[in-house]
């Protein structure tokens, strides 16, 4: 019996192999997201935030994967919206940093869901600053501004509802339908911080939000442009670049058919069953990277 038990039990060489390629995961991807020649570090989970540890948030954001997946597919939909696009556009430099652009994403999210109140509200207040100075004119001639309450709630629906469902996808597909609306009465306290109405706080209201809003989506040449540099920007590492794509290419997938037609991307049904697989072993990894 023993000498059974041996066998099945990893060697102590192993062990050590196995906590050298948890070490190297998880610094790869907190290397991706916090930009340490500015001094960032991981934000520290914190009790006294907006949320705490029993909130649904806490435990949708904080799968890399599914955040990531969630994240690309977010950008996408922003992007038909030709107010959002063209604050981008015009007010940012993506086209040279689009990791720039992600990781600074990545972080205001992380400090909204897991930072102290002091942290969440400094943030928030940040962004608020940059919004004021984000305006100007359409091609069309009709004037944007970034603090538009109902620009700020199409980007706040998209992020909510691609987080989520990454999440339910790759991580909790059994989800029950009451803690889906609890994620969005939780996540709705940052988009009223930011200015947005209206802010969806239920999964039918986020639905009904984004169908009503359709009618003001465009896919035009600077559509394209971004989703180009967005799709093709290069792993950090190349070490990376196969995980990225995987994640990428689950972003896609992720997008309701109508977004991914307006963008002209391919449908992915013959080669679906193998983007979800590869990216359902790569969330399982990171998780166990991260446990």
């Amino acid at each position: 019996m023993t000498e059974r038990l041996g066998r099945m039990m990893p060697s102590l060489p192993q062990l050590g192999v196995a906590r050298a390629i948890k070490h190297r995961l998880v610094e790869e991807v907190r290397d991706t997201f916090n930009d340490r020649a500015r001094g960032e570090r991981p934000v520290v989970r914190r009790e006294d935030g907006l949320f705490g540890s029993s909130s649904v948030i806490w435990r949708v954001h904080g799968d890399v994967a599914t955040m990531m997946i969630g994240g690309v597919a977010a950008l996408l939909l922003q992007m038909l919206h030709p107010a959002v696009l063209a604050g981008v556009w015009d007010h940012s430099r993506f086209r040279h940093d689009m990791l720039g652009r992600l990781r600074r994403t990545a972080r205001f999210i992380a400090l909204t869901t897991y930072g102290g109140r002091e942290e969440a509200e400094a943030a928030i207040a940040q962004v608020r600053a940059i919004h004021e100075h984000v305006r100007g004119t359409l091609p069309d001639g009709r004037a944007y501004a970034a603090n538009d309450p109902r620009l700020l709630a199409w980007v706040h629906v998209t992020e909510a509802v691609s987080f989520l469902d990454g999440w339910i996808r790759y991580g909790e597909p059994a989800m029950p339908a009451a803690d889906q609306d609890r994620y969005f009465a939780e996540i709705a306290v940052i988009a009223h911080a930011l200015g947005a109405d209206p802010v969806p706080r239920s999964r039918a209201e986020a639905e009904a939000l984004m169908t009503s809003m359709r009618g003001e989506l465009v896919s035009d040449a600077r559509t394209q442009e971004v989703v180009q540099l967005l799709l093709g920007t290069p792993a950090r590492k190349l070490s990376a670049e196969p995980a990225q794509r995987i994640l990428f290419r689950a972003a896609v997938d992720l997008l309701p058919r109508w977004a991914r037609e307006m963008h002209g991307l391919p449908d992915l049904t013959l080669g679906r069953p193998i983007v979800r697989s590869a990216a359902s072993g790569l969330a399982r990894t990171l998780r166990w990277a991260f446990s």
